[in-house]
């Protein structure tokens, strides 16, 4: 059974945990060793992105975007192998907010598609 949750990029991960990077863009002053992966792919596109700009009050309509997108992406298949192999896994993201955020959303499209 594998272990996910998520964290800021720039806060320290338990050692055993494989660190994939969800956001679209690389967060500054982070070096490629710090992350395993970056999936790029699953993140929010540009627009849904933009559209969002970390306005709390435009975080439910982001949701409702972004886990469409989701829920027609074929990257999400790959984050899910991820899954089956690494036993604790940490989706790294770069926003500020630990509640409103690309990884949260996606943290909980996944818990509710059964992983």
């Amino acid at each position: 059974m594998t272990t996910v949750r998520i964290l800021r990029v720039y806060e320290q991960p338990e050692p055993e945990e494989f660190r994939v990077l969800v956001d679209r863009l690389w967060p500054r002053g982070i070096t490629k060793d710090q992350v395993d992966v970056w999936m790029k792919e699953v993140a929010p596109s540009t627009q849904a992105r933009n559209s969002f700009d970390h306005q709390a009050e435009r975080f439910i309509a982001f949701q409702q975007e972004y886990r469409a997108e989701l829920a027609a992406n074929d990257a999400v298949e790959r984050l899910r192998d991820l899954l089956e192999v690494h036993p604790k896994v940490v989706l790294l993201y770069g926003a500020k907010d630990p509640l409103m955020n690309q990884a949260a959303v996606l943290l909980e499209f996944l818990n509710a598609s059964g992983r």
